[in-house]
């Protein structure tokens, strides 16, 4: 049913579907919850207690754990990720995420469905991520803070602002300059809205979307731009 090396350690809280491959010396701990074929490379920690100082952390069995993970389906979490436990409620990944190596989720944060994270991302507790999402490596992204769905960050990035849906945004701090065309046109978004898009977003507005004809849900991450 799921593909565990032997070297791995899965606790009694842990509750897996099917078809997920789990490497050498992986850990999931905790109050887990994993979907079906997932890859979790080696010694990826899904689960550990939230790293809250005044946390009471675990020392035996039946102490608090802290409030679990929830990760979806078709995941593939490259080595020696980390994604904590929720502190206040599940720390949680959708579907099809593509999660590379020594990437740090912590505790509360929310990562939507296909979202890539390159090497060494860092996403601070209670931050969120939308669907689509591409975060380049080394970006690190403040607690309480979010990437819009569809947006692109570049790598290095220091993320102390929300950035809006299908935006593209880079440097220390982070800032907008412009729209993630290429995912735009890649959602078969017309080459004129895009262009709307992108000039309101160099501009430091909220996209005029009136009319527009666009996907549904496009429309609806883009009425969420700020």
């Amino acid at each position: 049913m799921n593909d565990i090396h032997p070297t791995a350690v899965i606790g009694e809280g842990v509750r897996l579907g099917r078809g997920n491959t789990i490497g050498p010396f992986v850990v999931l701990t905790g109050d887990v919850v994993i979907g079906d074929d997932n890859w979790i490379g080696t010694g990826v920690v899904i689960g550990a207690p939230p790293e809250v100082r005044t946390f009471d952390h675990p020392r035996a069995a039946g102490d608090d754990p802290g409030a679990g993970v929830v990760l979806g389906s078709g995941n593939v979490i490259r080595e020696y990720a980390q994604i904590h436990a929720g502190l206040k409620s599940p720390t949680s990944i959708g579907d099809a995420g593509f999660i590379m190596n020594q990437v740090y989720i912590a505790h509360d944060g929310r990562v939507g469905n296909g979202v890539t994270m390159a090497s060494s991302v860092l996403l601070a507790g209670h931050a969120t991520v939308g669907d689509g999402a591409n975060l380049g490596l080394g970006t690190k992204v403040h607690q309480f803070r979010s990437v819009g769905a569809g947006a692109m960050v570049g790598m290095g990035a220091l993320v102390t602002r929300d950035i809006p849906a299908f935006a593209l945004a880079y440097g220390a701090p982070a800032r907008v300059v412009g729209a993630n065309r290429v995912g735009l046109q890649r959602q078969h978004v017309d080459a004129s809205l895009v262009e709307r898009i992108h000039r309101a977003y160099l501009s430091g507005e909220v996209p005029d979307l009136v009319g527009a004809d666009l996907p549904d849900h496009i429309a609806r991450a883009l009425s969420g731009a700020s």
